[in-house]
C-alpha cells in the first residue's frame, strides 16, 4: 500500500454502482460520498479484496449479523471490492451467507477509489482488507489495514465507532456504556 488515506482527511468523492438486493428489479443503485453526509450519518467502508474467496465472505457476513448495531449508531454500512456488480450479484446469488444482505456492496471496477485511497495490492491489484470510519462530515477518523489473508473483528469495529461517537477520551479496551476519561 502506498500513500494510504489516513485519520483527518477528507474521503474521496465517488459515484459507483452497487448490489443492494437479491429481489427482482432491485439489484443495482448508485452509491455516492454525499450519502452519507446528506444523510448526517456515519460511514463504515469495508474493503476486501475479491469476490468467491475463502475468509471475504466470512467478513461480509459477520457485517450483516451486526447491521442492525450500525444502523442503531446512525453509520452507512457499505462494502467494497474491485469486482464487478455483476460478480458481486452472482456471488450472492451463490453463497448461503450472502443471500440476504442488508447493506450495498458498491463495485469499483475501474479500481479508481482504491486507487485515491491507496489500499490496492500491487501485484493482483486487488484491495486489502482496509475499513474506514467516516464522520458526517466526510473526514476519515478510523483506518484499519489488514494483509489479504487476515480477516478483521467487526466487533472491534464497533467499539471504535462507539468510542468515536463520544467525542470524548477512551482508555484502552473502552466499551460502550463504560466510563470515559474526564480530565480536570
Amino acid at each position: 500500500m502506498s500513500n494510504l488515506l489516513s485519520i483527518g482527511t477528507q474521503f474521496p468523492e465517488f459515484k459507483k454502482i452497487a448490489v443492494v438486493s437479491t429481489e427482482k428489479g432491485k439489484e443495482f443503485a448508485e452509491i455516492t460520498s454525499q450519502d452519507h453526509i446528506n444523510g448526517a450519518k456515519w460511514m463504515v467502508m469495508f474493503w476486501y479484496p475479491k469476490d468467491f474467496t475463502f475468509v471475504c465472505p466470512t467478513e461480509i457476513a459477520e457485517f450483516n449479523t451486526n447491521y442492525e448495531e450500525f444502523r442503531d449508531r446512525d453509520a452507512q454500512l457499505i462494502g467494497a471490492s474491485t469486482d464487478t456488480e455483476f460478480v458481486h450479484l452472482a456471488w450472492r446469488k451463490d453463497h448461503k451467507d450472502l443471500k440476504n444482505l442488508k447493506f450495498p456492496l458498491i463495485a469499483d471496477t475501474s479500481k479508481s477509489l482504491a486507487e485515491d485511497l491507496g489500499i490496492l495490492e500491487a501485484n493482483e491489484k486487488v484491495a486489502y482488507r482496509v475499513t474506514y470510519i467516516v464522520d458526517p462530515q466526510g473526514i476519515i477518523r478510523w483506518v484499519s489495514a489488514n494483509d489479504l489473508n487476515v480477516g478483521r473483528n467487526v466487533k472491534e469495529v464497533l467499539r471504535v465507532l462507539d468510542a468515536l461517537q463520544t467525542d470524548e477520551l477512551c482508555p484502552c479496551n473502552w466499551e460502550k456504556g463504560q466510563e470515559t476519561i474526564k480530565v480536570a
